[in-house]
Parts: structure tokens; C-alpha cells; sequence
């Protein structure tokens, strides 16, 4: 007996692993219809025995505020989608079709997205994209040619954002060369908005912790939190910098972990931190050290990163050898340090978050 989206959110409702929310069970209305659709026998040939160009609908954008159930419910499509489905972040997936158009171009191809969209046509009949955001004008002159290509190979699309499509790289370079990739998504798609009016994440945090200290936390407090938000699994994330990789391994549901060693350790700069703050909604960051005077780098490069995530309002738990007023005793730029700590602390409160 085939089980519908229906089916499975209920059975989940039942044993307790999820809450019933009117506007989650409105959105399985579109994703329903598309799992049927693919359901189905595949469509007659037409003449020549060519393949017939797919007929309505080619998927569903689904939209909303952070911590609505956006992922949980593409997730959930994922799970039941009876034909080969792909679950990827739009990053990752933007990435590796640059990465395919390089290696493309570097043969003579002459068109260079057109090997990277047949092969994931004979991969995959579904995309399952989360966090769909264009903020690279790379990305941004590429999508609609790509996109163009899978629907016509008869590849459906799922995707999460918190973003409405005409808000998408919203005064970006150039913007009025993506316009007609807004148009497709409207017409190929069906636009769904996920209004839940609750943040069912932030309601997990909320009366939480954010900030541990090692007289209050140890590492394992931090796990129990991290196999909360994500849900028990890490598929990492890979964003592509200016020609330069920024890899999290942990990363699953728009929630990220990273250590600061690995955020602010290295040379990276306010682009890297921009595009990290734009891709998750909550970064757990750990072991943040006391900075002294020779740690002057390091101690930009974290004021650098809270600036990204306070400006993109990204959730942010953070565990730390002292609280925020002790991170910089001393050294270059301690005054300037002063508004990070306070940040900080605002930060915590249960309010925060975009």
C-alpha cells in the first residue's frame, strides 16, 4: 500500500517526533502531488521515440522564515520519493556544476554546462535542494541555463528558502540578466509559503544555554545540543570563496559546528564569513580561547566572523574559555573588541535570530 506525505507526517505526529502544524500540513499538499506525479508510469514516447517534454509542474519552492520545518518536510519528501531522489545544499551543488563547467571548458566543450545537467539527469529524477540562495554572480549567470536543462530532461526539483523568488540576489550585479530565472522558477514551480508562525527551533533554544563557559559545559553538552539541532546527521558543507574552498564538515538542517581554530585559525577573510553567515541559521562554534596581544590576527578574523553573523542575525552558540568581556584582555584593536563582546551578549538572548 503506497503511503503518501500525509501518512508519514501523521505517523510522526503519532509517535511524538513531530508537532502538528496546520501550515506544515498545507505544504504537504504541493509535495504530495508532485510524489504522485512521479509515481506514475513513466510517460509514452513520442515520435522517433523521443522522450515527451514533462508536463506540469516540475517541482516546489517552498519558502519561509528559519525554523519553520522547511527541511524537515523537504526531508520527509526525500524519504518517500519513489524514484532516485538527491538530497544536496544549493552550495555544495552550485559548486560542484562550476567545478564540471571547468573541466568542460578545458576539453573544447562547447557547451560547458550541458555534460554536469546530463549527468545528474541519468542520476537523479529529483533534486531536493536546501537553502536556496543566490548570492554569487557566478551562480547567478549559470542557474537559469542549468535549471533550463534539468526540467527539460524531465529532472523534478525540491527546494527550501527562506527568501520569495523575487527576492532572490536581491541587488546583485547585473540582476536583471537572473530575472528570467525568477520567471521559470514561478512558472515550471509551484511557490509555496510555509507561514508556521512558530520557530520551532528557536523554541528548542529558548531558556538554553548559548554561551558555556568550562566552569558550566563540558564537549559532551555541546554534542547533545548539536544531535538536537541536527537531527542526528552531518552531510558537511563546502562553499565555494572567491576561487577558494571553505569546507564544514558538520553541517546537516541549516545548522553548522565548527571550531574556532578552523574559522578564525586561518586566513580567511570577511567574504569567507559573509558566505557562512548567508548559508547556515545556526553555527555552534567551539573552543574560542582567551586571546592575547600576539593573537591579534586570530582576534580580528573572530570579530570579522561576528559581524557576519550578527548582521545576517545567525543563531550562534559558542563555547569559550572565558565569557565575552574576558576573550581580549589586551593587545591591538582591544577597543575595537569591546563591540564584538557586547554582540555577543546580546546574542544570547532568546530573542536572537533572523
Amino acid at each position: 500500500m503506497t503511503r503518501t506525505l500525509h501518512d508519514l507526517y501523521a505517523a510522526r505526529v503519532a509517535d511524538g517526533a513531530l508537532t502538528r502544524d496546520p501550515a506544515q500540513e498545507a505544504a504537504l499538499e504541493p509535495l504530495e502531488r508532485i510524489r504522485a506525479k512521479l509515481a506514475e508510469p513513466p510517460a509514452r514516447k513520442g515520435f522517433f521515440g523521443r522522450p515527451k517534454a514533462p508536463e506540469g509542474p516540475m517541482g516546489v519552492y517552498l519558502w519561509g522564515g528559519v525554523g519553520t520545518g522547511k527541511s524537515m518536510l523537504m526531508d520527509l519528501f526525500h524519504e518517500a520519493a519513489p524514484v532516485p531522489s538527491r538530497r544536496v545544499h544549493f552550495h555544495a551543488f552550485m559548486q560542484a556544476a562550476h567545478d564540471a563547467m571547468h573541466e568542460a571548458r578545458t576539453t573544447g566543450t562547447a557547451d560547458a554546462i550541458a555534460p554536469f545537467a546530463a549527468r545528474v539527469t541519468r542520476e537523479a529524477r529529483v533534486l531536493c535542494f536546501d537553502e536556496m540562495q543566490i548570492t554569487d554572480i557566478t551562480d547567478a549567470m549559470v542557474v537559469g541555463r542549468l535549471f533550463e536543462k534539468l526540467f527539460a530532461g524531465g529532472v523534478h526539483v525540491v527546494t527550501t528558502s527562506n527568501r520569495v523568488p523575487d527576492d532572490l540576489y536581491k541587488d546583485g550585479l547585473n540582476r536583471q540578466l537572473f530575472l528570467p530565472f525568477i520567471d521559470m522558477l514561478k512558472n515550471r514551480m509551484v511557490v509555496h509559503h510555509l507561514d508556521a508562525g512558530r520557530d520551532y527551533r528557536r523554541e528548542r533554544l529558548a531558556g538554553s544555554r548559548t554561551y558555556f563557559t568550562p566552569g558550566d559545559t563540558d564537549d559532551t553538552a555541546l554534542d547533545g545540543v548539536w544531535a538536537d539541532l541536527s537531527g542526528g546527521r552531518s552531510e558537511g558543507l563546502t562553499l565555494r570563496v572567491k576561487g577558494r574552498d571553505l569546507v564544514l564538515d558538520d553541517y546537516a538542517a541549516g545548522v553548522a559546528r565548527a571550531s574556532f581554530a578552523t574559522l578564525c585559525g586561518r586566513p580567511l577573510g570577511a567574504g569567507d564569513y559573509l558566505a557562512l553567515a548567508q548559508a547556515v541559521r545556526v553555527l555552534i562554534l567551539t573552543h574560542v580561547p582567551v586571546l592575547e596581544g600576539r593573537h591579534h590576527n586570530e582576534a580580528r578574523r573572530f570579530v570579522t566572523l561576528i559581524d557576519a553573523l550578527y548582521e545576517a542575525r545567525t543563531r550562534l552558540i559558542v563555547s569559550a574559555e572565558a565569557p565575552p568581556e574576558g576573550l581580549y584582555p589586551s593587545g591591538e584593536g582591544r577597543f575595537e573588541f569591546d563591540r564584538t563582546a557586547s554582540r555577543l551578549v546580546e546574542m544570547q538572548s532568546d530573542g536572537w535570530g533572523g
